[in-house]
């Protein structure tokens, strides 16, 4: 795969209760672990991405995608990738799905995080698909502002 060209992102590891975010520099080089959002309403979690994208300059989205063990779409994917979609739509930004099939696992065990129920573990996954990006790409794609999936 092509290293995508650098810039400021933001990861999202997209659960039912919580969203780990993680966010890079524009340059590629340092990855943050930044507070989960715990979800309560599409509105309300959009008002808080939209806050972190003004306050960080991000330039796109990096969306977890959590297939199964054969490379194929879950519930859960499937639900990831239209909110991703249309988070990245009402932000106007791109946004690239990223399989994270055993993030969060190798969360725990990198991190030390076992029980937690703060949202660390959530944001330290999506760090680690942010590393996974900032390696592999692709780069970021903005079809995704054209589609009316949602």
């Amino acid at each position: 795969m092509i290293q995508p060209k650098p810039c400021s992102v933001l990861s999202l590891d997209i659960g039912q209760k919580r969203i780990g975010i993680a966010g890079c520099d524009p340059l590629g080089i340092s990855i943050t672990h930044l507070p989960a959002i715990f979800r309560t309403s599409f509105e309300k979690d959009l008002k808080e991405f939209d806050k972190i994208r003004t306050n960080r300059k991000v330039e796109g989205l990096v969306i977890g995608n959590p297939l199964d063990k054969h490379g194929k779409e879950t519930t859960q994917s499937i639900l990831c990738k239209q909110y991703g979609i249309k988070l990245a739509n009402r932000l106007g930004l791109p946004m690239v799905l990223i399989n994270e099939q055993c993030s969060t696992v190798e969360a725990k065990e990198k991190f030390s995080l076992k029980r937690d129920k703060s949202g660390r573990i959530d944001s330290a996954a999506a760090a680690i698909l942010l590393q996974q990006w900032l390696i592999e790409g692709p780069n970021l794609d903005d079809s995704n502002l054209f589609l009316n999936m949602i």
